[in-house]
């Protein structure tokens, strides 16, 4: 069976943004999005991800690269690419004066799009919001005011969304809430594009993630590839006896002493399971050797592991 490949949506190559004073904020910057996914930023504060966010969708001028969408240069094509592309700022921007609907329906008219009330409704139901259609959004909670952004969003029938830190400043609850809406979008054929400073939020919801930092893309891969790729399994036998030194018998695996010999600890695999493999070889091995442990704990690299040694790991290369 022929396994047909993903259309690309947005195509960004070689593109770069120099502010005036001299700030390099993309730094040739190459990314494809696939047509249906949920692609997930990840980067610390200052790495690019708002101004890339803002080169797509016609805030940001870039000085360099390419950008195109639906297969046409954004450039020469900008007010249909516009018009297909939603953005959910990180900074509440309305009128909190104003009703939901009023808000919902302005947004839709700014792109150009007929009114439409069945629209309106449907997004606002999508969203838990019909209910407060005719509230005014001061009046509403800080999670509700997100809601009403995204719902400002989707008002034109967006095919490529963008959300920056979508659920920033929820709670918890809410925040999986959220996740379940963004779900329901992509399985009504929205393409979505998200940056997060919350790692479970990518490693929850996203196809694939995309590390950013100092203007460069790092690394892009599905997340299981990623989790595969720089995956680590540690693990932590607590000893019966304490131990100076490591016996030669398990000396091969990827083990130190720590807690003043109090605890044997593995830290090896490849995200592939040969971790799990090694950790219960190196079990047998200490039963068979006569070394009691009176506990285990082991777990496998999360993705915010991942993220954090990698950045680490281009630091120490950069210095």
């Amino acid at each position: 069976m022929v396994t047909k490949t993903p259309e690309t949506i947005l195509d960004i190559r070689g593109l770069e943004k120099t502010y005036k004073g001299g700030v390099q904020a993309l730094a040739g910057v190459d990314l494809q999005i696939r047509k249906g996914e949920i692609f997930a930023l990840l980067g610390p504060n200052g790495a690019g991800k708002t101004t890339l966010i803002g080169s797509v969708c016609g805030l940001v001028n870039p000085t360099g690269g390419t950008i195109t969408a639906f297969g046409s240069d954004i450039r020469s094509n900008w007010r249909e690419a516009r018009r297909r592309i939603g953005l959910v700022p990180q900074e509440l921007s309305f009128d909190m004066f104003d009703k939901v609907i009023r808000q919902v329906r302005y947004s839709r008219g700014m792109f150009g799009c007929a009114p439409d009330e069945a629209r309106i409704e449907e997004v606002l139901r999508s969203l838990s919001l019909w209910d407060k259609r005719n509230e005014p959004i001061r009046k509403l909670s800080g999670g509700m005011k997100r809601r009403v952004m995204i719902a400002k969003a989707l008002s034109h029938e967006p095919d490529l969304l963008f959300l920056d830190e979508p659920t920033a400043g929820v709670d918890v609850e809410l925040r999986r809430d959220m996740w379940k809406q963004i779900e329901a979008l992509r399985e009504r054929g929205t393409t979505i594009i998200l940056t997060t400073h919350y790692i479970e939020e990518a490693e929850e919801i996203a196809d694939r993630v995309g590390v950013i930092n100092k203007g460069q893309i790092l690394l892009t891969d599905d997340k299981a590839a990623i989790m595969a790729q720089l995956g680590r399994t540690e693990a932590v036998f607590e000893l019966a006896h304490p131990m100076s030194e490591i016996p030669a018998a398990i000396a091969s695996y990827p083990v130190v002493l720590e807690d003043d010999g109090r605890k044997l600890v593995y830290r090896g695999g490849d995200g592939t399971g040969q971790g799990k493999r090694d950790v219960a070889e190196l079990a047998q091995d200490l039963t068979r050797n006569g070394i009691a442990f009176t506990g285990l704990d082991a777990h496998e690299s999360s993705l915010e592991e991942i993220f954090v040694g990698l950045l680490e790991d281009r630091q120490e290369e950069a210095a």
